[in-house]
């Protein structure tokens, strides 16, 4: 190890090749339209967004209806997600002068050209969730093994 130098995070060794990395200049997307595109991504990114316009692929849903199907979502989490996925023009929120009232959440059309590579994206990861596992498992059973001491590690 004579020829890395040590950085800060204990024990952890760079060798001089590896220091040198492309930098952007400071800020360069902010007058791109990296920030809209970015935003998009993260609203029809996060978790329970794509949960939603998975559910909402197959029609209109009522707000209880999501939340049971959406498991562990808070009903503030739901609010929050339909407001943004609303927002966006992705989903319409319809409220019925029913007592008490009646609201459904459907995708609009724009919604509904995103719910097919949602859906694709749902169905990739489920197709995948065992290789995935496996993975996460392998990357564990290293990482756990590279944390202890030398005359620890079996094998």
């Amino acid at each position: 190890m004579s020829d890395c130098l040590p950085t800060a995070q204990e024990g952890t060794f760079l060798k001089p090749e590896h220091t040198k990395v492309p930098v952007l200049p400071p800020y360069a997307h902010l007058d791109s339209s990296c920030r809209g595109v970015a935003s998009v991504l993260a609203r029809v990114g996060d978790k329970w967004s794509v949960f939603v316009i998975m559910l909402l692929g197959d029609g209109p849903r009522r707000f209880n209806e999501i939340k049971r199907m959406v498991g562990g979502i808070s009903q503030r989490m739901l609010t929050l997600t339909l407001r943004g996925l609303e927002r966006d023009g992705l989903v319409t929120r319809t409220v019925f002068p029913t007592i008490p009232p009646r609201v459904d959440y459907e995708l609009t059309e724009l919604g509904r050209g995103l719910w097919q590579p949602v859906e694709a994206l749902g169905k990739w990861a489920t197709d995948h969730l065992t290789e995935i596992e496996d993975a996460r498992a392998r990357f564990d059973r290293r990482n756990d093994a590279a944390d202890l001491p030398a005359d620890q590690v079996t094998g």
